[in-house]
């Protein structure tokens, strides 16, 4: 109980300096969100300062002191109230945060899980079976994708499979005829848009996976429990998965938990080059367009999400291994 109520005060305290950073971030940032506006006006000829004043009260451009911005922050975001998108004018950051958020959970962490999943097995066989072609396929195999970065195998792949190719769409989450709503027609629509920017998440993580879980699996079945259980007769499956498996699977699982918090934040760089509508190229339009509300309404989804995910690790961590809880 101690350990479990540790871990949630934690949890909150972090919580807090998390929003406290995230307030404070985008107001270090240079410019002002009314300076685009103000630019294109410009050209025009000089904007004087109570145009400036109107544009900035139009977009709602935070006012007062910092501690008034502080703790008006601090109610909206018990609210879950984000206020309008400058970029997006007049629509609420809820609708945008809403409309790209599906997007990125199902394409990012269903990719996610299944990298994981895939890659901890092929860690666990490689390991058992160290030394055969078993285990240098899947280990050199992960290297070599592995060390390419998400963009460049993105963009290759949009190359000659998209361009090249013409096997799969170049941009977009569905056909632009198709209408968003959920029917076999257009499930079927999405399902081959994300092809692309999948498989380009799933070849860039699955090496990462393989190595560490192999890693770990190696050091541990050199451990005297593991040759017990193997001189006691037991079936090689069993040795490997409850026994070795077990034990070692638990750095992955660390890294699992990072994982699983970031897919919130989508993969920007894939999203990017895909143009596929989540919340990665929301926050990179928002970004550009130093889009205060929105900005803050992403980090602070991202960051709980991380801290949420990390704490459920901590729980299993506890569950996992009964050391940990001392």
């Amino acid at each position: 109980m101690r350990y479990l109520l540790g871990k949630v005060g934690l949890l909150l305290l972090t919580l807090w300096a998390a929003v406290t950073l995230n307030f404070l971030l985008p107001r270090l940032m240079p410019g002002s969100p009314a300076d685009a506006a103000i630019a294109k006006l410009a050209q025009n000829g000089p904007v004087s300062p109570s145009t400036r004043a109107a544009i900035e009260a139009q977009l709602g451009v935070p006012t007062g002191s910092a501690w008034d911005q502080y703790l008006q922050y601090l109610n909206n975001v018990v609210r879950f109230d984000f206020g309008v998108s400058y970029t997006f004018f007049p629509q609420s950051v809820a609708s945008l945060v809403g409309t790209a958020l599906p997007w990125t959970l199902v394409l990012v962490g269903f990719v996610t899980i299944v990298a994981f999943v895939c890659g901890t097995l092929l860690g666990v066989l490689a390991a058992w079976k160290r030394g055969t072609w078993l285990d240098t396929l899947p280990t050199v195999g992960g290297t070599f994708a592995s060390a390419f970065p998400y963009f460049w195998t993105a963009l290759l792949l949009l190359f000659f499979l998209g361009y090249v190719a013409g096997w799969f769409p170049t941009s977009g989450a569905y056909g632009s005829a198709a209408t968003p709503e959920f029917t076999g027609t257009f499930l079927l629509d999405a399902l081959y848009h994300s092809i692309l920017p999948a498989t380009t998440i799933l070849i860039t993580s699955l090496g990462g996976w393989i190595l560490g879980m192999r890693s770990t699996m190696i050091n541990t079945l050199g451990d005297d429990y593991v040759t017990f259980a193997e001189a006691n007769g037991l079936h090689p499956g069993t040795v490997a998965i409850r026994y070795a498996a077990r034990n070692a699977i638990l750095p992955n699982l660390t890294s699992f938990g990072l994982a699983l918090g970031g897919v919130v934040g989508g993969s920007l760089l894939v999203e990017r080059v895909f143009s596929y509508p989540g919340v990665g190229y929301l926050l990179y339009t928002a970004v550009v367009n130093q889009d205060f509300p929105l900005m803050q309404a992403l980090f602070l989804i991202i960051t709980i999400s991380v801290l949420l995910a990390n704490f459920i690790v901590d729980i299993l961590y506890g569950i996992l291994d009964p050391r940990t809880r001392r």
